[in-house]
């Protein structure tokens, strides 16, 4: 019988690697989950391509600018197309945007005022976040602006709706609702999921806004979380909307007065979002979202088979591989630090970019606990492309995403396997 597999791969795997994979690829789990992904990609691609079309996006529209960046069509342009996809008022689109977190820091500090309070509603937000909220006195953090922080704790599988309902207090201006699960093992939230909550919020405090960090969430469903009530959402253009070519850059979108609150917060109020040059980033920023559709389809995919073929190799994986997916992560508990380390250097070694470097924990600015991070990528840290990354602490789980050639991630997968079992950490 033919054995695609086998025939590609016979000489750089354990056979007994080989017929797991075989049978994951096989498996009518993996069709379903598959045929899934695609009506999903098919969907949203036709929407991204309804909004160009609507738009009348034009070649000119390429064009750079330098200097203030005044009456820059492209980036105008640009933000129509991302505020119709999005179902949105308004958009801000900028590669002066460095990352998710700045995007969303661009939310919190123009939502906020001396004597609100910002409620987390999923938990405790990411660590790179917290220097926003709570940083130490005089960083010019949330705190030093005396703004008060709560959050409801995550206790389960499901959202505690009655929790925050609860939570939500005269002083409470801002609610944030993190999509993904960040260095966490709680599911990540589905835009239904997070209509809910606003609903709910709006029902109590109909003036507080709410605040969606969508990091990897942008097209893994076929709607987004304005659709669902969200004043404002925000993340990154090196993850799923960038398409794997985006070079750097994120995005705001929302109602028009918050978004012009955050524009106002990366320049300066008065100038808000009539400056920022495109430099010549445009079409690339352009085509990095046309084509955003099909590489996070591809990511989807491989994910699929990263949560199949580890759940049988005996390792807790979530989601689980018969789980709907909202966002682009694949957490994987390997149990042993070495586990950890030996995964994520044999996925640095199928990269196609630095597959000589050797990955290890080390301290990162925002974290308080060693972080190891393998991306091989055309895009510095770009998690659009194929990358794993965890913090070094029980149940030591990596955090595995992107990828914009659903091959490579399966190859990654296979190769971290592979030297699992070389150096004996995994018994077949």
């Amino acid at each position: 019988m033919n054995n695609p597999i086998d025939e590609l791969y016979r000489d750089q795997f354990d056979r007994r690697l080989l017929q797991q994979a075989e049978e994951v690829k096989e498996s009518p789990a993996f069709a379903q989950a598959r045929r899934r992904v695609e009506r999903v990609v098919q969907r949203n691609q036709l929407r991204v391509l309804a909004a160009f079309r609507e738009a009348q996006v034009s070649e000119f529209h390429f064009a750079p600018t330098t200097g203030y960046g005044y009456d820059d069509a492209g980036r105008e342009k640009l933000e129509e197309v991302f505020a119709r996809v999005f179902g949105a008022e308004a958009a801000l689109v900028r590669s002066q945007i460095v990352s998710g977190t700045h995007a969303l820091g661009l939310c919190l500090f123009g939502v906020l005022r001396p004597g609100g309070e910002l409620l987390s509603v999923t938990g405790r937000p990411y660590d790179t976040l917290g220097a926003i909220i709570h940083g130490p006195a005089g960083s010019g953090s949330l705190r030093d602006l005396q703004v008060n922080y709560r959050e409801v704790p995550w206790t389960g599988g499901e959202v505690d709706l009655e929790g925050i309902e609860r939570a939500i207090g005269p002083q409470t201006s801002a609610v944030l609702i993190q999509r993904s699960r960040g260095y966490s093992l709680r599911p990540a939230l589905s835009v239904r999921q997070i209509g809910r909550i606003i609903q709910t919020v709006k029902a109590v405090k109909p003036d507080v806004v709410t605040i969606v960090d969508n990091c990897y969430g942008e097209f893994v469903e076929t709607e987004e979380p304005p659709a669902a009530g969200a004043d404002l959402t925000a993340g990154s253009l090196i993850k799923n909307p960038g398409g794997g070519i985006a070079p750097s850059g994120g995005y705001v979108v929302g109602k028009k007065k918050w978004v012009e609150r955050a524009a106002g917060r990366l320049t300066v109020p008065g100038l808000g979002g009539e400056c920022g040059p495109s430099l010549g980033l445009n079409r690339l920023l352009f085509q990095g979202f046309y084509l955003a559709p099909l590489m996070v389809g591809e990511a989807l995919v491989g994910a699929s088979f990263a949560a199949q073929l580890f759940q049988r190799l005996g390792f807790a994986v979530q989601p689980a591989p018969e789980e709907e997916r909202h966002d682009l992560v694949q957490a994987i508990s390997l149990e042993r630090p070495e586990r950890l380390l030996a995964f994520c250097q044999a996925i640095q070694e199928a990269s196609p970019v630095n597959s000589f470097a050797r990955p290890e924990a080390a301290p990162l600015p925002g974290y308080d606990t060693p972080i190891i991070m393998a991306a091989g990528t055309f895009v510095q840290g770009a998690s659009s492309e194929l990358s794993a990354d965890a913090p070094l602490r029980p149940p030591y789980t990596v955090f595995l995403q992107g990828g914009v050639s659903r091959y490579q991630v399966e190859f990654a997968v296979l190769r971290a396997a592979q030297v699992l079992l070389e150096r004996g950490l995994l018994i077949l």
